[in-house]
């Protein structure tokens, strides 16, 4: 690969789509796409776009990712997040390209007592995580250069995150109410980004982008270090941006606030597989959410 070559991001309007046509500039020609350039439940027009572009790189962060919604719009979910993801990889097979692809702690049931690891038998519990875990075996599947970036509890500044609602809850209500029995690790769009983007950035300096991909194509967990409760989340977020002038929060159990999706109990995911091949660390989640904060 070459400072010339093309890079396809899908999702541009998405938080991490956002983020990433900012973190991936300098890089190669970026051509950033959002919904109206290429729906990506039009699969025919995502072939041919593929196909009219010829990128070295395709970026898919693009995503179906209303959990509850999902459990009753099946076709839907799977259009977009397995259906899409196969015409991308195989077109990426086709020409040689490597796809980078994120998808979700929700492909685990959430039993496992530690942090999962990328080789752990997957069982997701609703239909968004069957979904994403589609995707991922039809890329595996499709012979292409890839990498299946796997993240959790993903938030920033724009479009719907517990971030933002948290925020604007904080400021109309005197107390919340939060679980405080799901555990995970806060994962800023941004980290993700510029994770991204290191990546990418190494393939540039090998001899043999192509076969530097090959070598290191799989899946990966890409989350932010350390762990807390969404409870523990929503104290930190309010102690940062509030100077604890905050609400009141209140720790429940999950099964206080019913969803039609079941939620994972234990969302932790070990990025230690993607530390070592890539050589780089992940910041810790409560130094990246005061980075988000201070933006």
């Amino acid at each position: 690969m070459n400072q010339e070559a093309t890079i396809l991001i899908t999702g541009v309007n998405g938080q991490v789509g956002f983020e990433l046509a900012r973190t991936l500039q300098g890089l190669g020609r970026v051509v950033a796409m959002d919904r109206s350039s290429m729906d990506l439940s039009d699969l025919e027009r995502v072939r041919s776009t593929v196909r009219d572009l010829r990128p070295s790189i395709i970026v898919n962060p693009a995503a179906y990712t209303a959990v509850d919604q999902a459990e009753t719009d099946v076709d839907g979910a799977m259009r977009i997040n397995a259906d899409a993801p196969r015409v991308l990889a195989e077109e990426a097979a086709r020409s040689g390209a490597t796809l980078i692809h994120y998808s979700t702690d929700y492909v685990f049931d959430g039993t496992k007592a530690g942090a999962y690891e990328e080789t752990d038998v997957t069982n997701p519990q609703n239909v968004y995580g069957s979904s994403k875990l589609a995707g991922e075996q039809a890329i595996t599947a499709s012979g292409c250069a890839h990498l299946i970036l796997r993240t959790s509890w993903v938030y920033g500044r724009r479009g719907k995150n517990f971030l933002l609602t948290m925020l604007k809850l904080g400021a109309e209500r005197p107390e919340l109410r939060v679980v405080a029995d799901q555990i995970g690790a806060p994962t800023w769009a941004n980290t993700i980004a510029t994770s991204t983007a290191h990546i990418v950035a190494q393939s540039i300096s090998a001899e043999d982008s192509a076969e530097w991909w090959r070598a290191r194509s799989g899946t990966f967990h890409l989350t932010s270090a350390g762990e807390t409760s969404w409870f523990g989340f929503a104290e930190a977020i309010f102690n940062l941006a509030m100077e604890g002038a905050g609400p009141r929060v209140t720790p429940i159990a999950a099964s206080e606030y019913p969803v039609p999706a079941t939620r994972p109990a234990n969302s932790r995911l070990s990025h230690r597989k993607l530390s070592e091949t890539f050589g780089f660390s992940l910041p810790a989640w409560e130094d990246a959410l005061r980075l988000c904060l201070a933006n």
